[in-house]
């Protein structure tokens, strides 16, 4: 008696060929134009974000009697626009206001961070009453015009004798940062899972302790990002600079402002560039150091599992 033959078909289809003799089909390519749209929207961003700083430290690096050459690639490369930046003969210390800048900004963004992350802590996790006006009046302040302040801000300093101080600078400067610190951080405390402050809770940590040694190491990515946020809206701010401050705590967008050339006809654009180098090329070193942090944090409490 013979073996039984295998079908060469399927049972629900007895004349189709088996799985392995069947033709392979590949997928369809998908369209090309998409990813070309991409890839030239990217480039434009690039482009239209990277072209000024590109062409401010071209300028930089260029010799002053070229200073309005078109040529784009740098060309008759010289430091001497950096040393007449630092120099101080003319009266203006770009130093000092680069320290006074990053003291003032770092005493603004650590008063933020406290005040802040306490404030969206209270935002997110507790139920008291008048929460919504408290949110409320929180947006309107982030809102308000920074350029009507500059009157009343000038003459409150004035009359109490805090113009050209540290504390004229900070105090306006922390009101500015602590809506975006709260906002900020509330919104990534709201997608944190409550089961970890209750479990901490359960096992007898108060509301303190849970938020101390559960909620704020969490907090890390969103507290970095905050700060690095924070830091440069102050390093840049100009306004109130301009009016609240004098040579000796001007900040350094003030102090770049104030420059003045040997020749009282013209400006020296070559040097304000080349300040305008040294001031932004350590904040776009920090960034590309710290971007991983950056986008955690931004992106942080996004998405639920």
């Amino acid at each position: 008696m013979s073996a039984p033959t295998a079908p060469t078909g399927s049972a629900a289809d007895p004349g189709r060929p088996p799985a392995a003799d069947r033709p392979v089909i590949a997928a369809p390519r998908p369209p090309l134009w998409p990813r070309i749209r991409t890839y030239l929207g990217a480039l434009f961003i690039l482009v239209w974000g990277l072209a000024p700083f590109y062409w401010m430290v071209v300028t930089a690096f260029r010799d002053n009697v070229h200073t309005f050459s078109q040529n784009p690639l740098p060309s008759h490369l010289t430091l001497d626009n950096f040393k007449q930046a630092l120099d101080t003969s003319g009266g203006n210390d770009f130093l000092a206001a680069i320290g006074n800048s990053v003291l003032i900004s770092l005493v603004t963004t650590a008063a933020a961070i406290v005040f802040g992350v306490f404030a969206a802590y209270a935002l997110a996790r507790v139920e008291f009453r008048g929460k919504f006006i408290v949110t409320g009046v929180i947006l309107a302040a982030s809102m308000f015009p920074g350029v009507a302040l500059v009157t009343p801000l000038f003459q409150l300093f004035t009359d109490i004798g805090w113009i050209g101080t540290y504390q004229a600078m900070i105090v306006p400067n922390i009101s500015f940062a602590l809506p975006l610190t709260i906002y900020t951080l509330t919104s990534f405390f709201n997608d944190l899972p409550w089961e970890l402050e209750e479990a901490a809770r359960v096992d007898g940590a108060t509301r303190g302790q849970a938020f101390l040694r559960i909620i704020l190491p969490l907090a890390a990515p969103a507290l970095f990002t905050t700060a690095i946020l924070a830091f440069i809206m102050t390093w840049n701010e100009f306004m109130l600079s301009s009016q609240l401050s004098n040579q000796s705590t001007e900040p350094v967008t003030v102090a770049i402002a104030r420059f003045s050339g040997t020749d009282p006809f013209t400006q020296p654009y070559a040097a304000i560039m080349a300040a305008g180098a040294l001031v932004t090329v350590p904040l776009v070193i920090m960034v590309l150091i710290f971007q991983r942090r950056i986008v955690s944090g931004l992106t942080a409490g996004g998405l639920k599992s």
